[in-house]
């Protein structure tokens, strides 16, 4: 099962925008989160299509888990 976590901005836009980091370290520390997101916005290190990231809208924890179906070919 891999795992990832969102990192949800809004943009000047209005749009959502994610940045998704794979393999987390667990358990998650929220405050680290909201720090990494914060230190995003006030560097202005990413420009998404709609302009500049202008606000936190959350973060996900996301997991993914894929079963074979067996089909007996």
């Amino acid at each position: 099962m891999s795992k990832k976590i969102d990192l949800l901005f809004e943009d000047q836009m209005g749009k959502q925008v994610t940045i998704s980091i794979d393999h987390p370290i667990e358990p998650v520390d929220a405050q680290l989160v909201q720090s990494v997101m914060e230190t995003i916005l006030a560097e202005d290190v990413f420009l998404a299509s709609g302009g500049k990231l202008t606000a936190i809208k959350g973060a996900r924890l996301v997991q993914h888990e894929v079963t074979a179906i067996p089909l007996g070919i």
